[in-house]
């Protein structure tokens, strides 16, 4: 398996520019994840290090060598599609065995080969069935099983669960994640679905219009967002932003909402403008005591949990309560801000401020 190094990428097709300047290091063995919405560069990125497309400047290391300007033949990269890519002609068999035997693989070997993957995969009892009459999910099998055979240096999936239905696609995404540690295989893995990043992977890069936004551990990146993007983006429902006018010194510990102090993670740097105090739903109380209120405006019954979702002075609030917690539409409440988990912004720029609790997040 191998480490991939990725420096500098950028990648220009015309006027239009897909990737502009990416960095990062996938570790040997890790499950990465590329996320972001249609169009940030998540798949072309994804080409470039396999070598079907080939940057316009930038380098891509695998275990150490310059690949940046090789073809995919020489980069000893399996790929798996969204749209499985199989061969309609061929059995489960064939399609298996096809890149070992077009390398002239012996036959022996091959079928050796093909009989341990099939094991792995939980497919040996298809391996003489036509391709056309699986379901999705043996479809999916078949293809993880050809890029697995040839035992290469890493794998890049490119969206390969998105064309399953939800319930199959979490089975399966459960399916290939133990795969993964069982093989211990470098794996690169584009997805739009953040819940299946956040599922799945060791580390993530958040990319957005070409950018790397964030990369880190999925815990990281969901507790101390780098951006307002990235902030957003990731979790359901996403990060709430109450919006204000402020100044904070260097070591302050609160800022002023209205007449409120709210306390927040001691700031490593200053903060003064336009500025957007950021909170996880499940981080905001509702309570009788505080002096913070907003008005019930809608709540959504989840089982467990209840969302509440709140108008207040800075911007709409949506809150994470226990479904026994009885709140009244039109009614106004206390609202409590856990001050360990609060991220401040910068409005203008949308980059978070450093803060004692994300002095190690990782910024694109």
């Amino acid at each position: 398996m191998a480490e991939i190094v990725i420096r500098n990428l950028r990648k220009e097709f015309g006027a239009f520019t897909a990737v502009r300047g990416s960095s990062f290091t996938i570790r040997d063995g890790e499950f990465f994840m590329l996320l972001g919405p249609s169009g940030c560069g998540k798949t072309t990125t994804l080409r470039m290090i396999a070598g079907l497309e080939l940057p316009t400047s930038g380098e891509i290391l695998i275990d150490g060598e310059d690949v940046s300007q090789k073809p995919a033949s020489q980069r000893d990269i399996a790929m798996v599609f969204q749209m499985f890519a199989l061969y309609p002609h061929m059995n489960v068999r064939k399609n298996i065995s096809y890149p070992l035997v077009s390398q002239g693989m012996p036959k022996a070997q091959v079928q050796a080969k093909v009989a341990e993957v099939a094991r792995i995969l939980g497919i040996a009892d298809i391996l003489d069935k036509p391709v056309g009459g699986l379901s999705g999910g043996d479809r999916q099998r078949v293809a993880l099983g050809r890029a697995i055979v040839r035992n290469p240096k890493a794998f890049m999936m490119d969206e390969p669960l998105g064309a399953l239905d939800a319930e199959f696609r979490e089975h399966m995404s459960e399916e290939l994640r133990a795969l993964h540690d069982r093989m211990k295989a470098t794996t690169v893995y584009v997805t739009h679905d953040q819940l299946e990043a956040m599922q799945m992977g060791d580390k993530i890069v958040v990319m957005n219009h070409g950018v790397v936004e964030q990369f880190g551990t999925p815990q990281d990146i969901y507790d101390h967002p780098a951006t307002l993007f990235v902030a957003d983006f990731i979790g359901s429902p996403s990060m709430n932003f109450l919006r204000f006018e402020g100044v904070a010194a260097a070591g302050a510990t609160s800022v002023q909402l209205g007449e409120v102090p709210m306390s927040l993670p001691e700031l490593q740097e200053p903060a003064a403008g336009k500025l957007v105090l950021g909170v996880r739903p499940e981080h905001v109380g509702l309570t009788d005591n505080s002096p913070y209120r907003g008005r019930v405006e809608a709540t959504e019954y989840l089982g467990t949990t209840q969302i509440v979702t709140l108008s207040t002075p800075n911007g709409v609030v949506k809150a994470r309560a226990p479904a026994t917690q009885s709140v009244k539409l039109g009614e106004a409440v206390g609202l409590t801000l856990n001050p360990r988990t609060l991220s401040l912004f910068d409005a203008t720029t949308g980059r978070a401020f450093r803060t004692a609790a994300n002095a190690g997040v990782h910024h694109g």
